[in-house]
């Protein structure tokens, strides 16, 4: 029951922040505003993580189940707010709001398991809880697109802030209040102190380092490939909503594979392999994507390896510091939103000077620097 509440919750909170990046070009004609104003929507939603600075170690000390009660409660306001105001000035903090919401849920669901399943089983679960990425886009993107389509963007503001409110009250049901989230959290909350035991861990600089870059690159991809595939093969807005849901159904295996593999090869090992194929799927994707369904099967290929990297160094995330995995996990998600904004304020001129040769060139790039982030990192960590 908690893993299924908690898959649905998680789906609206990444529908709401997804659902934008196929539809850009829309959106823009929409507001009549740039392109590049869209995106910039996006950066200010993938900001938001920075605030984990401070939301990760409160939920630390203070437990698991608050954060996640507001997280939901943001989710329902902005998106509430974007549909009664649709205006770009209330879009922002729509987007903020949003984001502001699954910068708080999803560390502290995150330490939440950690804390209460082994090691041993870290990926198999963290897996299953990763399908509802995978779901945002097999059906709330789709659902998100015929929503917009028969009734407008309004429409589809509304039906995520309705989900935001059924997730306060699934958060309430489910999850049993704390008195203290965390057993190895200290008895004063000093927040420099906390931080400074993050950022002397090599493993953690590393993985934050590896988060900035990898997201970086995957942005940098992500807020144009709507404009790609309807520029390249003159899809319609229907027919890119319906194609994303080959990017869930991508995501969906990979969250598989890390469910059933991850586990046995080493969370490690296979964390590092991944990153170093998605160097080369970035290289080709350009390149071998000439027809409709080739560029379909190529992000098919390249977003299963993707998700199968994200989640597997997730499930690593968790157990680099026990003591304060909440804090470990938003360090993560801070890096990986800081990595998006860059990713979607790059991206944008990216595309509009060099392409998709230079999109997927530039995103192969980054991606080998972020390889070379996590070796360094994990070299010499194992597990205690």
């Amino acid at each position: 029951m908690t893993i299924a509440a908690s898959i649905v919750c998680r789906t609206a909170l990444n529908t709401a922040r997804r659902f934008i990046y196929p539809f850009a070009p829309d959106l823009s004609r929409t507001l009549n505003v740039p392109l590049t104003a869209v995106t910039a929507l996006i950066a200010v939603n993938w900001a938001t993580n920075l605030l984990g600075v401070v939301a990760g170690p409160v939920a630390d000390r203070f437990g698991y189940r608050g954060m996640m009660l507001i997280g939901m409660a943001a989710l329902a306001a902005g998106m509430l707010a974007g549909g009664l105001f649709p205006l770009f000035g209330v879009l922002i903090l729509s987007q903020f709001l949003c984001g502001f919401g699954k910068s708080l849920f999803d560390p502290a669901l995150q330490a939440y398991v950690g804390s209460r399943v082994p090691y041993r089983r870290r990926g198999l679960v963290v897996g299953v809880l990763e399908t509802a990425w995978a779901a945002s886009t097999l059906v709330g993107i789709p659902v998100m697109a015929f929503l917009i389509d028969r009734a407008g963007w309004r429409a589809a503001f509304m039906a995520l802030g309705v989900c935001g409110l059924a997730g306060v009250l699934m958060v309430t049901v489910v999850i049993p209040v704390e008195r203290r989230a965390s057993a190895g959290a200290p008895a004063a909350f000093d927040l420099g102190r906390i931080w400074r035991e993050v950022l002397g861990n090599r493993a953690a600089r590393g993985l934050a380092c590896y988060a900035f870059l990898f997201n970086l690159a995957m942005d940098n991809l992500f807020v144009v490939y709507g404009v790609w595939l309807e520029e390249a093969f003159q899809l319609s807005l229907l027919a890119v909503g319906v194609g994303t849901s080959v990017i869930g159904a991508a995501e969906l295996a990979g969250e598989f594979l890390t469910a059933g593999l991850a586990d046995r090869v080493g969370l490690k090992r296979a964390a590092i392999g991944g990153v170093a194929v998605c160097v080369l799927t970035y290289a080709v994707l350009p390149f071998a994507a000439t027809t409709v369904h080739l560029a379909l099967a190529m992000l098919f290929v390249h977003f299963c390896i993707f998700e199968m990297t994200i989640v597997t160094i997730l499930s690593l995330a968790t157990e680099l510091l026990p003591q304060a995995r909440a804090t470990m996990v938003a360090a993560y998600y801070a890096a990986a939103g800081l990595g998006r904004v860059g990713g979607a304020l790059l991206g944008g001129p990216i595309w509009l000077a060099l392409g998709i040769v230079g999109t997927g060139v530039t995103s192969a790039v980054v991606t080998a620097l972020a390889l070379a982030a996590l070796v360094w990192g994990l070299r010499d960590w194992q597990k205690a």
